[in-house]
């Protein structure tokens, strides 16, 4: 991983639809040596996907819960269980094992609006086994978001 490497990283977290042409000026080299490196990159396991990012308001979803979820045991069985469960529910977007705080998982859920956030969340996420404590806070206003990952440290 070099600086250029790092460029390409950089531009393409801006926008994946960037042409080759446009991103090889934009790093300073011609349009072979720039597909070539990117392609190492993807191949390499840099770059997992390229995907389109919705506007969830667009689309109906203006409802976002961060949820924490405190399992009532933490056997492996239970715990997968869980995380088989929570990963095929599309209203879940993002789900974290994490420590430190009086629940085990944190769970990012986008619904249209409240009665689908309850719907969700009696008809679904509770009816999990080995749910034990949901503690819901409701996203007011969103100040910053964004998917790139810093890279500073690679320099």
């Amino acid at each position: 991983m070099d600086r250029t490497d790092k460029k390409l990283l950089e531009q393409l977290q801006l926008n994946s639809q960037i042409s080759n042409q446009e991103l090889a000026d934009l790093v300073a080299l011609s349009p072979s040596p720039c597909l070539r490196r990117v392609k190492l990159l993807e191949d390499n396991g840099y770059i997992k996907k390229q995907v389109a990012l919705l506007d969830p308001e667009k689309i109906g979803l203006k409802l976002t819960v961060i949820v924490l979820v405190g399992l009532n045991s933490h056997q492996p069985a239970v715990m997968s269980e869980f995380e088989e469960r929570v990963r095929f529910l599309p209203e879940v977007v993002q789900c974290y094992l994490i420590t430190g705080q009086s629940a085990d998982y944190l769970l990012k859920i986008i619904v249209p609006d409240l009665n689908a956030y309850q719907a969700f969340l009696l008809g679904k996420l509770t009816c999990i086994n080995g749910v034990d404590t949901v503690h819901s806070s409701f996203i007011l206003r969103t100040i910053c978001e964004t998917t790139a990952l810093p890279l500073s440290h690679l320099d």
